[in-house]
């Protein structure tokens, strides 16, 4: 098969869409599919002839996110020459416009994975307001019934989007990971570059550091650990704006800060820790627990969609409550952190639940949905369409695009299924 994929965020870029992206492309890399990325250009990205940069305004207002810009026929001309089988969309707007424009002039299937939950990263555009969240929640619902399939990371998010009025077919497949990689890592490598002692217990935490991952709390409760417990370390991987306020904030010497990590040093960093904390109520999987836990690393974290998912209290590590307090949070890390017996429990717990997330589980679904698609679109599509054909369909799409948006822009006044549903 020939797959296109459009995203917003890519490589470069530090973040669990980005790195979803790259791992399935490369799956169905290994697997002897050919894979194209449509995605934002970037000034710290590589060249590769099978990922077309398009102009775009980069950190969008003090973000980590691009914008893209127009540019006349630049993914029609390159799509084609590729000649996809599929498209696979990665966001509702933007790029995921585009996404659905060219599927839609030929009749190719789109798939659609719903990454995130969008109103819960408004404060990233003027103007945030509670009637922005009601227009990204409906414009996502939208633009979910414009695809062929849905693919959900989590039951979560499944079921959220079936309540808010979803009717295209959904499948939750979770973000795939190379377990093996991070089951063999070098905690100890991480420890000696970082001068951790080799005994030291280490508290660590991996993640875009940024508003919505609810990290003051979790900083109250690593302070409060490292106060109570002097011989504990925290390791901090990962780059945003939040970063330094919580440095400011801990004022430990005990905390290291390497940056954003990748490959075989991020799996090292996992490796390196006894405990793993996790605090964020935004997140529609547990993409970085899933990792920790192959890393044999238990974990506490607060119940929250795509939290739930994997954790299972008492054998991968601590679940508590969503409205629990950081003392509670604090308390349940100091016994992992204390009692050893129960932590190497809990990792040999955390390193069985991985497998259900290993990448070529997660990508074989994958794939057999993009053939059960491209197959039955095979039997319903004409072999040629021509200008006139491409040109009624693309009258189509835009039609419809601008219903969706209008639709959006309604929920402004008045509220609809998709935004009374809630996630708990």
């Amino acid at each position: 098969m020939r797959i296109a994929m459009f995203t917003n965020t890519y490589l470069p870029h530090v973040g669990g869409v980005a790195r979803s992206v790259k791992t399935l492309e490369d799956e169905c890399r290994k697997r002897g599919h050919e894979v194209c990325v449509i995605a934002p250009e970037s000034d710290m990205a590589e060249e590769h002839p099978d990922v077309l940069r398009v102009p775009a305004i980069q950190n969008f207002n003090g973000s980590d996110f691009s914008v893209r810009l127009p540019s006349l026929n630049l993914i029609s001309d390159f799509l084609e020459d590729f000649q996809p089988d599929i498209i696979h969309s990665h966001h509702p707007f933007l790029l995921g416009d585009s996404a659905l424009r060219e599927a839609w002039k030929v009749k190719l299937p789109t798939v659609f994975t719903h990454h995130t939950l969008y109103e819960r990263y408004t404060h990233y555009v003027p103007l945030d307001s509670d009637a922005l969240k009601r227009v990204a929640i409906q414009l996502a619902t939208e633009y979910c019934n414009l695809c062929t399939r849905i693919i959900a990371p989590s039951e979560s998010v499944s079921h959220l989007l079936v309540e808010r009025g979803v009717t295209t077919p959904i499948e939750a497949i979770p973000t795939g990971i190379d377990t093996a990689a991070f089951a063999a890592a070098d905690g100890g490598a991480f420890r000696e570059k970082h001068r951790i002692p080799a005994d030291a217990v280490v508290i660590g935490h991996v993640g875009r550091l940024a508003e919505e991952k609810n990290l003051r709390f979790l900083t109250e409760a690593v302070k409060s650990a490292l106060g109570k417990h002097p011989e504990v370390w925290f390791a901090l991987v990962g780059d945003g704006p939040e970063k330094q306020a919580m440095l400011d904030l801990i004022g430990s010497d005990q905390v290291v800060a390497p940056g954003s990590l990748h490959g075989s040093d991020l799996a090292d960093a996992y490796a390196a820790m006894d405990v793993f904390v996790f605090a964020s109520q935004s997140e529609t999987q547990g993409m970085v627990l899933a990792e920790a836990m192959a890393a044999a690393t238990p974990v506490v974290a607060l119940d929250g969609p795509g939290v739930r998912e994997i954790m299972e209290d008492g054998k991968n590590g601590t679940l508590l409550d969503g409205d629990a307090s950081v003392e509670e949070f604090t308390e349940a890390l100091s016994h992992l952190l204390t009692d050893a017996d129960f932590r190497k429990h809990c990792a040999a717990g955390a390193s069985a639940t991985s497998a259900e997330y290993d990448r070529n589980v997660t990508t074989d679904r994958i794939i057999t949905l993009y053939e059960d698609l491209v197959a039955a679109a095979a039997h319903d599509r004409e072999e040629d369409f021509t200008p006139w054909d491409r040109l009624l369909n693309g009258i189509g799409v835009e039609w419809d695009l601008t219903v969706a948006k209008l639709a959006a822009v309604a929920a402004v006044v008045t509220a609809t299924p998709a935004t009374e549903a809630k996630i708990d």
